[in-house]
């Protein structure tokens, strides 16, 4: 059964953006979403695959107009089905993550989608709510770097997909 409007699922890239050795070990970027599905959640940049873009083209594209960053290194992490946020929402999400220089800083470029841009320490305190892909990615990484799942993290990831389904 396809949804109003889309014969197909749309596919939609997130990049986690890294930034290591300058304040903290390792730090994320986040932005707190406006204007689209998932507004006032705190997400990574990314964006809707542009036809005949590959996955690493497309995440170097939406870095750089969203922040103004240029990303080193695109890595593929995950990917998950996205159908929660509304019915007419329907996602193939991939998760990628890429590095900054240490003082890279972002530049709102894009201020009707975005209330701003911060970095937090993915072992530290993370805003709330996180956009569901955002949740998960973070909390496969936090794995992946300490070698078991934290379960404080993993609360946020189930807090986060709730809200989701509550929509």
């Amino acid at each position: 059964m396809a949804l109003p409007g889309f014969e197909y699922p749309r596919t939609g890239v997130g990049v986690m953006v890294v930034r290591c050795g300058n304040r903290s070990p390792f730090e994320v970027l986040l932005g707190k979403r406006k204007g689209s599905h998932a507004a006032g959640e705190y997400a990574f940049p990314g964006g809707h695959l542009e036809n005949g873009e590959s996955v690493e083209e497309c995440a170097r594209r939406e870095v750089r107009e969203e922040t103004g960053l240029e990303i080193v290194e695109v890595e593929y992490c995950f990917t998950a089905l996205i159908g929660l946020y509304a019915p007419e929402k329907h996602y193939v999400h991939i998760g990628v993550k890429c590095e900054v220089t240490p003082d890279a800083e972002p530049r709102l470029m894009e201020p009707e989608k975005c209330e701003g841009w911060g970095w937090y320490n993915l072992h530290g305190w993370m805003p709330q709510p996180l956009m569901g892909p955002t949740a998960l990615a973070i909390f496969e990484e936090d794995a992946a770097r300490l070698g078991f799942y934290d379960l404080e993290v993993a609360s946020n990831v189930i807090r986060a997909f709730r809200a989701m389904r509550c929509r």
